[in-house]
C-alpha cells in the first residue's frame, strides 16, 4: 500500500478533513453574512464576492471527488465544439445515475473555469424524483 492509500484510510486523515471542511464553511458563512451589507449598496458587488465565497465550498467537493475516490469524468463530445466550452454561454444537461453526479457536473466545471462563476447554475429533477429544482444566480 502506497502512502497516499494509507493515508485516506486513516480515520485521523477523515476527522481533518471534516473538520477542515466544517470549519471552512462555517468561516465563509460568517463571511457572507457580513456582506449582507452590501446588498442594499451595490448588488453586483455583493453577487460577485458571494459567488467567489460560494467557489471556496464547491472546490472542495471537487476536490473530494477528484483525489479522494479518484474518481475520473470522462467528457465525449465534439472536437471542434471542445474549445469553445468555458468561453460560451451553454446548457448542459447531466445523466443522473447516483446521488453525487452533481459532483461530475461541478467537476468539469471546474475543468473549463466556471465553476463558481456561471450565471445561472439549473439542477433538473432526476427520474427517480430524488432531487428538488433550483436555480441560482450568480453575477
Amino acid at each position: 500500500m502506497d502512502l497516499v492509500g494509507l493515508l485516506k484510510s486513516q480515520f485521523l486523515c477523515h476527522l481533518v478533513f471534516c473538520y477542515v471542511f466544517i470549519a471552512s464553511g462555517l468561516i465563509i458563512n460568517t463571511i457572507q453574512l457580513c456582506t449582507l451589507v452590501l446588498w442594499p449598496i451595490n448588488k453586483q458587488l455583493f453577487r460577485k464576492i458571494n459567488c467567489r465565497l460560494s467557489y471556496c465550498i464547491s472546490s472542495q467537493l471537487v476536490m473530494l471527488l477528484e483525489w479522494w475516490s479518484g474518481t475520473e469524468c470522462t467528457l465525449y463530445t465534439d472536437p471542434q465544439a471542445y474549445a469553445k466550452y468555458g468561453k460560451e454561454n451553454a446548457i448542459v444537461i447531466l445523466n443522473h445515475k447516483f446521488e453525487i453526479d452533481f459532483l461530475c457536473g461541478w467537476s468539469l466545471a471546474e475543468r473549463f473555469g466556471v465553476l463558481g462563476v456561471s450565471r445561472n447554475r439549473v439542477h433538473a429533477p432526476s427520474w427517480q424524483g430524488s432531487h428538488g429544482f433550483y436555480l441560482t444566480k450568480c453575477s
